[in-house]
């Protein structure tokens, strides 16, 4: 069987996280050819993988969101006229109606015109005209025009992207990934298996509503777009999987069929943790606390970093230790190092890239400052190695830590809320200072992930379902 994993802003370019989800999911089904869509920003990013595939990924895409107008007999000054049928899907599209997406798609794939004519053409001109009469006519025509051309060029690239034939389109995540998948679904008759790690419409949701350059209504505009990019995935979709009961909630209420609906965990290698490596000559008299994580925004580094400043201040011989690459945003990063030198802390160590199980021994506890997480894995590659976690009330955090009502294994680690640098601080002081209670949460974490979040656990649902397909 063919499979198409079709995925947005991380693998094979980012390591960790979802990418290191897919990748072991590829692994796991040697028996399967896999292809790879991979949508990523531009193309400068093509072909700088931060993984070596495996050997039954036989192709990988690329899509981009920002990219110039290749379509070939362009001629300058033409403008696109669109037929009557591909006028009222794209009238759809643009009014937030019912969108037609079968009609969208199949004008996409026999487009004979370029996006940037059909994006100045009158055609376009014309439906914007009518939406903003219709529902915004005290803002400038003007500002509207261009930010509705900036909304829909992404997807317009999308949808003319070349999708390659698949017996299964599993996509790992809803918004531009999703509408690929649709789209192989409904041109080539391919199953469409969508996978949600985080819920893509809630955290786009959460970054325009804080995002600076979104002024005004046009948050609302860029949301609903979202919105509708995402009910296509679900509508096409023949099953839709989450991690855990909130994050399937929350696909209900974004217009998700219940009973397409099914819940399945992540799942660890436990066995590669039993015999990894403990501390070193190098820890001795240290309490090591291990980040595993991309240095980036949505992983909060910096109040991490000041959290441990206070905590040092009242436990000298704490170690953080933030283990993972920093070059996905170097401003951030930059920003974090300038951080720990304005406030003179010691023993902050910054690793790059790692191999996770040749550090983890060696710390005493994990930690996670996300404002936006999933089924986080680095907490369960924690637990395996029988290390409690520090982590904000994010994604599934408070159950792995709490567990669910089918376990009576006991906190394994110490919740805080986002951004709450004396929370945390006190956390990590709290974990020093307390081993007995520290050894138990190990112990609580290694019992729940082994009941709960093995790989084979995860492998046999997969499995069931790529049989169900074939």
């Amino acid at each position: 069987m063919k499979i198409c994993i079709v995925a947005e802003g991380c693998y094979p370019y980012v390591v960790g996280g979802v990418s290191g989800w897919i990748h072991s999911m590829i692994q796991a089904f040697p028996e399967h050819e896999f292809i790879i869509l991979a949508i990523t920003t531009d193309r400068e990013m093509s072909g700088k993988f931060e993984y070596k595939l495996p050997q039954n990924v036989c192709a990988v895409y690329e899509a981009y969101l920002d990219d110039l107008d290749w379509s070939e007999g362009k001629k300058e000054g033409r403008r696109t006229k669109l037929k009557r049928s591909d006028y009222r899907a794209l009238r759809s599209l643009l009014m937030n109606r019912r969108v037609e997406w079968d009609a969208i798609f199949e004008m996409f794939k026999n487009a004979n015109f370029s996006i940037d004519d059909l994006l100045m053409g009158a055609d376009f001109l014309k439906i914007v005209t009518e939406y903003y009469n219709l529902n915004f006519p005290q803002i400038p025509f003007s500002d509207f025009l261009w930010t509705m051309r900036s909304i829909y060029l992404p997807l317009f690239l999308m949808l003319k992207t070349p999708i390659p034939r698949a017996d299964v389109y599993h996509c790992v995540a809803t918004g531009y990934a999703g509408v690929l998948g649709a789209m192989g679904n409904k041109l080539y008759g391919g199953h469409l298996l969508l996978s949600e790690h985080g819920i893509y419409t809630r955290e786009r949701e959460e970054e325009i509503i804080k995002a600076p350059w979104v002024k005004g209504i046009y948050k609302g505009i860029w949301i609903d777009q979202f919105k509708k990019m995402s009910l296509v995935a679900y509508e096409k979709a023949d099953l839709v999987t989450s991690l855990y009961g909130h994050a399937r909630e929350l696909q209900l209420e974004l217009g998700c069929p219940e009973d397409k609906t099914v819940i399945i965990p992540n799942g660890i290698d436990v066995e590669k943790y039993e015999t990894i490596p403990g501390k070193t000559e190098e820890d001795e008299g240290y309490f090591n606390i291990g980040a595993i994580l991309r240095v980036a925004p949505i992983k909060d580094v910096k109040t991490m970093i000041q959290a441990f400043s206070f905590a040092k201040s009242k436990v000298n011989n704490l170690r953080l230790w933030i283990m993972g690459p920093f070059n996905e945003d170097k401003e951030y990063a930059d920003e974090c190092f300038e951080l720990v030198d304005a406030l003179g802390v010691k023993d902050i160590k910054f690793t790059g890239r790692i191999d996770v199980s040749e550090y983890l021994g060696r710390m005493d506890c994990t930690i996670l400052t996300s404002i936006s997480e999933g089924q986080p894995l680095t907490i369960l590659e924690g637990f395996a190695a029988r290390k409690p976690v520090i982590a904000t009330d994010v994604g599934n955090c408070r159950e792995l830590i709490y567990g669910s009502e089918d376990d009576d294994f006991g906190p394994a680690g110490i919740l805080t809320h986002i951004m709450n640098t004396q929370e945390i601080a006190n956390a990590m002081i709290d974990m020093a200072s307390n081993d007995e209670m520290r050894m138990k949460m190990g112990e609580a974490g290694y019992n729940r992930v082994h009941k709960k979040y093995r790989i084979d656990q995860m492998r046999d649902c997969y499995r069931e379902i790529y049989n169900d397909f074939y």
